[in-house]
């Protein structure tokens, strides 16, 4: 996997406000082992214009009008506040989806979304980055009048990337807009069930040892949506431990597909059940997912 090394990042961004001389060679993407390196991982919602691979990596040999454009950015912004908060909590390495992932290369995309899972729960900490909440304290209620769009809930909370983004790791902070902490998901884990109706225990131990039926997990993202339609069942294979091609333009087949290897992979009768509920009850939310054209995680 590519981590941001989050003091060359840092270091660069300090050298661009200070209007001094920038090392075009210097790498800010290096290669890591999710296994032995510890790291720190980012959730969050793709909102506007994010920045990508090539952009992070060649932002130093770029004009100086181009570069500022991209520097000016909401989601280079929250690259920065997410380096900020894992130098503050001492870690070197810092996975993004946005840039860490060259997406010009199938097969580097296809791996990155069958190991994401792992790579969740591999990370030391994760920052689920609520960009909708301004408050100094995490939620408790529903706010229909300022989530109207999302069932009363942050964002982060209706799309389908960030279910196993909850899941995986054991231990997700949340910070707010202003990238103030507003709670962990152990301690939260009485209000984010209410959110999501994720049992408690799985919220505070994950599925090691703990795996529900299919049937169940699917559940828990049927409200959810995602920009392709095809992400409605590649975000849940870490989930359902199972892996699969992507072949972005199939639309509903995924899913498909992704009955099928769960079928293969496991004697879960639920999954049956399942299929019935999502040709009934589901099948619009996959519809109205489809609306970019670009991959987006959460």
């Amino acid at each position: 996997m590519r981590l941001i090394n989050v003091k060359a990042l840092l270091e660069r961004e300090s050298l661009f406000r200070a209007g001094k001389r920038v090392d075009r060679q210097a790498k800010v993407l290096e290669f890591g082992d999710d296994e032995a390196t510890k790291y720190a991982i980012l959730s969050h919602r793709w909102v506007g214009r994010e920045v990508d691979h090539d952009e992070i990596v060649e932002l130093a040999k770029m004009p100086v009008e181009e570069r500022d454009e991209i520097r000016q950015r909401h989601g280079y912004r929250k690259i920065l506040d997410s380096c900020e908060q894992a130098k503050k909590d001492r870690y070197e390495w810092l996975w993004v989806d946005t840039c860490c992932i060259d997406k010009r290369s199938s097969a580097e995309l296809s791996e990155a979304i069958n190991s994401m899972y792992r790579w969740y729960e591999n990370a030391k900490v994760c920052y689920a980055y609520l960009h909708d909440v301004p408050n100094p304290s995490f939620p408790t209620a529903r706010d229909d009048e300022r989530y109207p769009d999302f069932s009363g809930w942050p964002e982060w909370f209706s799309r389908g990337w960030t279910l196993q983004e909850l899941i995986a790791p054991s231990n997700v902070q949340f910070p707010n807009k202003n990238w103030q902490s507003i709670g962990d998901k152990r301690t939260l884990a009485p209000t984010l069930r209410k959110i999501t109706g994720i049992p408690e225990h799985i919220l505070v131990h994950g599925l090691f040892g703990n795996r529900p039926c299919v049937a169940q997990i699917m559940s828990w993202a049927a409200n959810r949506t995602t920009t392709r339609v095809e992400d409605r069942a590649y975000s849940l294979m870490g989930l359902l431990d199972v892996n699969m091609p992507m072949l972005y333009g199939e639309g509903k087949k995924a899913f498909h597909r992704l009955q099928l290897e769960i079928i293969r992979a496991s004697n879960d009768q639920s999954i049956f059940a399942w299929n019935y509920r999502m040709q009934i009850g589901v099948s619009s939310q996959m519809t109205r997912a489809t609306s970019g054209p670009v991959v987006k995680w959460s």
